[in-house]
C-alpha cells in the first residue's frame, strides 16, 4: 500500500480536500517559472532516482482542480460579527475563579465582595477548583462536585471537561437550593455537604 493511501485513510474528508489542495498549490508554485531566474542544477548525489520521479505533464484529477480555490474558514473559525479582536482568546485562558467571578456578578447577580470568598472557600474544599475532580465513593464530579455528575448536562455541553459549564450549574444550585454562596459555604461548614 503506497504511503499516499495510507494518509487517504487516517484523515477525515476534510484533512484529505485540504491536502488535495496542498498538493495542488504546492505543484503550482514548483511548476511555475520565475522570469530571469535560472534553475540552479542540482548535484548528481541529491538527485531524485527515475523510478519516483513524476513527469510534469501528468494532469490533476478534476475533482483536485475544483478543491484548488481556498477554502473560507469553518463558521467556528471566524470571528462572529461586532466580535472585538482578541476577545475569545483572552477568554479561553481564563482560570477558574475567574470564569466564576465574571459569572456571579453578570449573570447572577450576586456582589463580587460579599459572596465570592465564601464561593472559594466552598469549592477549594469541594474538589480544589478541579475540573476532573472526582470522588470515588459518591460519584460526585467536577468543580462544584455534582452527584451524579452527568446532572451538568443541564447547564451546556461538555460537562465533564468544561469549566464554564461545570460553574454555571453549580451556581444555578446554589441560588435554588441556598440563595447565596454565604448560605451555601454555612451549609457546608455546619454539616460538611452542600
Amino acid at each position: 500500500m503506497s504511503a499516499k493511501r495510507t494518509l487517504q485513510q487516517h484523515l477525515s474528508g476534510t484533512g484529505i480536500r485540504m491536502l488535495a489542495v496542498m498538493a495542488a498549490a504546492f505543484a503550482l508554485v514548483a511548476a511555475a517559472p520565475v522570469p530571469g531566474l535560472a534553475a540552479p542544477a542540482r548535484p548528481a548525489a541529491t538527485a531524485r532516482p527515475a523510478a519516483t520521479a513524476r513527469p510534469a505533464a501528468t494532469a490533476r484529477p478534476a475533482a483536485t482542480a475544483r478543491l484548488a480555490a481556498p477554502a473560507r474558514p469553518a463558521a467556528a473559525d471566524r470571528p462572529a460579527a461586532g466580535a472585538r479582536p482578541g476577545s475569545a482568546a483572552r477568554r479561553a485562558h481564563r482560570s477558574p475563579r475567574q470564569i466564576a467571578r465574571a459569572m456571579m456578578a453578570r449573570s447572577f447577580h450576586w456582589s463580587i465582595r460579599r459572596h465570592f470568598g465564601a464561593l472559594n472557600r466552598l469549592w477549594k474544599r469541594e474538589s480544589r477548583w478541579n475540573r476532573h475532580a472526582r470522588n470515588p465513593a459518591s460519584g460526585a464530579y467536577g468543580i462544584p462536585q455534582a452527584c451524579p455528575g452527568h446532572k451538568m448536562a443541564s447547564a451546556g455541553p461538555h460537562w465533564r471537561s468544561s469549566a464554564v459549564t461545570q460553574i454555571r450549574w453549580g451556581l444555578r444550585y446554589i441560588r435554588a437550593r441556598y440563595g447565596s454562596p454565604r448560605r451555601a459555604w454555612a451549609h457546608e461548614a455546619a454539616y460538611g455537604w452542600y
